[in-house]
């Protein structure tokens, strides 16, 4: 009999090779698939998210609620940008407005000047024709005011005219500003130089110098303090009329019964002055006759006057003549 041969170390290996590489085969392809679908969730996820990311834009725009970024002051934004910050604007403005009652309507521009904050620098009001009302009014306000009371003037009757303006002075306050830096420091200059002055001759002449840059420095800041009070107030004029519709329809009705006793009450004062100026005319000349009247009666009482002659009694006796 044959002897059975022992498997050599090759044929024992193999086995074990193949089952190693059959378990790093199947750890490769689990692995592969963790990551396809790891990837594949990632990859629906930023879809989801990129998908979702405008939906999500386009409801809040049909929504109107704002997108991420912007806030609520959109106007503040706008007025930002007409009026960059450090910008000096001057603003003034023209209303004509007819209202029904103009002592009314000045009032309330009055109030609504003072109550933001401003004030009437010039008011005048006067009666036209005997007919209507009108008055002149000159208002200062805030500037952050202007609209709104531009607006409430606006509204108290019908607008009839409107015009405003707007100046941008940013320069002219910058060159000003610059100006009264430099002529400060000039005056300062000269004031030291007096300080080392020894001779009198000397000191005379920077005083005529310090005495011209001085006056130059307080004009730039009469300039500066005109400029900071117009850019800080704006000027509104304003025009209030009545209608003249009214007055005419007035005239269009007749007289009725109090037109008729007004005018017989100055008819009849009109004439008590009249006699009363007559009378008063008169005075003097009355007063003198009154005064000759009661010289003349004592005076005709002692002249000797004819007496006419006495009639018989029936007795036939004559009246005895008079003691003399």
């Amino acid at each position: 009999m044959q002897r059975n041969r022992r498997p050599g170390r090759s044929s024992v290996r193999r086995p074990r090779l193949v089952l190693a590489a059959g378990l790093v085969a199947g750890l490769l392809a689990l692995s592969g698939c963790g990551a396809s679908d790891s990837a594949s969730d990632a990859s629906s996820g930023d879809g989801k998210k990129a998908i979702g990311a405008p939906e999500r834009g386009a409801a809040d725009a049909a929504v109107g609620r704002p997108e991420q970024g912007t806030d609520g002051s959109a106007s503040q934004r706008k007025k930002s940008d007409a009026l960059p910050a450090g910008a000096h604007v001057v603003r003034t403005a023209s209303l004509s407005v007819e209202v029904r009652n103009v002592p009314r309507a000045a009032a309330a521009a009055r109030s609504a000047a003072e109550g933001s904050g401003g004030l009437v620098t010039d008011e005048k009001t006067e009666r036209v024709d005997g007919t209507h009302d009108m008055s002149h009014l000159v208002l200062r306000v805030p500037q952050g005011e202007y609209e709104a009371v531009l607006k409430r003037l606006a509204g108290t009757g019908k607008l009839l005219s409107r015009t405003s303006s707007a100046k941008d002075v940013t320069d002219e306050v910058v060159d000003v500003e610059s100006r009264i830096a430099t002529q400060r420091a000039s005056v300062a200059r000269v004031r030291k130089l007096m300080d080392r002055a020894q001779q009198l001759s000397d000191v005379v002449t920077l005083e005529g110098e310090l005495s011209s840059r001085q006056a130059s420095l307080e004009s730039l800041l009469a300039q500066q303090a005109s400029l900071k009070d117009r850019t800080t107030l704006a000027t509104i004029t304003l025009e209030l009329t009545e209608p003249e519709t009214a007055a005419k329809d007035g005239d269009d009705d007749g007289p009725g019964f109090l037109d008729a006793l007004g005018g017989g009450w100055h008819a009849f004062v009109t004439a008590l002055l009249w006699l009363a100026m007559a009378v008063g005319a008169a005075a003097p000349f009355l007063a003198a006759a009154a005064v000759l009247l009661l010289l003349w009666r004592p005076v005709r009482r002692r002249l000797p006057g004819r007496r006419a002659p006495r009639t018989p009694r029936p007795g036939g006796s004559s009246p005895a003549p008079p003691a003399s």
